[in-house]
């Protein structure tokens, strides 16, 4: 019985680690127990996995080249740097080190959900669109009703985030069914133990230069860009989490 729960847990891991690509689970797990645990990685922006203009005309090349460069690389930077102050912070021990922890791991969360989540918004993106199909689809029909009420369901949500923040359609491993959340700014308003497997980023920087103040119209055109694979591939890994 403890060997089974071991697997099971282990097969959940390695299902979160594809889901999402926040941690790495590399090698033999039964050789990994025993082995001495390596130096974490710092965090590193990704590249983009295609030419900033692939997404032309829905999303425009300067935009993805600001949006990626410069707004994801500070949250990467943002990140390791907060990971550094809480290093020197536990060194310090002293009260005027241990005070800084509260604006640190505020820090961590913002910066961390910021570079997790667009690390998957560029992947959830190529052109072509269209609808999902396989279980996706059925899972979709099954906990929205329709494809049709879902995209309003998730376009509305994104379309009234409060100021910045994302939409997010999540796998919710307890209950075993899709919802779809609200990020405000990156990290408020979540739901704990959910796995994010589309998100539509609605900060001003993913849409201002093409259209203005029109969070709608960009919604609209994003669907045109939605990766439905990549979206069918993290529910298959995270609907192991289930188990």
């Amino acid at each position: 019985m403890i060997e089974t729960d071991r697997r099971q847990l282990l097969g959940g891991l390695a299902a979160l680690a594809t889901v999402t690509g926040w941690i790495g689970l590399n090698g033999d797990p039964a050789v990994a127990q025993d082995a001495a645990p390596a130096a974490a990685r710092a965090y590193a922006l990704p590249p983009l996995p295609y030419p900033a203009d692939a997404l032309e005309p829905h999303i425009d090349a300067q935009t993805m080249t600001l949006h990626h460069d410069k707004h994801h690389a500070a949250y990467v930077d943002g990140l390791n740097a907060a990971l550094a102050g809480l290093e020197q912070a536990r060194a310090g021990g002293q009260p005027s080190d241990l005070a800084k922890i509260r604006d640190l791991t505020d820090a961590v969360a913002f910066n961390g959900s910021g570079h997790a989540l667009h690390s998957m918004f560029w992947a959830n993106m190529k052109k072509g669109g269209g609808e999902p199909k396989g279980d996706l689809a059925r899972l979709i029909g099954r906990d929205f009703g329709t494809f049709a009420a879902f995209q309003t369901h998730f376009s509305t949500a994104a379309v009234k985030v409060q100021g910045a923040g994302w939409a997010i359609l999540a796998w919710e491993p307890l209950s075993g069914r899709l919802v779809v959340l609200q990020a405000e700014k990156q990290q408020n308003a979540t739901l704990f133990g959910s796995v994010p497997l589309l998100a539509c980023d609605v900060w001003e920087h993913a849409y201002y230069l093409k259209y203005q103040n029109k969070r709608a119209d960009y919604v609209k055109a994003w669907w045109n860009v939605v990766n439905w694979d990549n979206v069918a591939e993290r529910l298959a890994a995270a609907m192991k989490l289930t188990a």
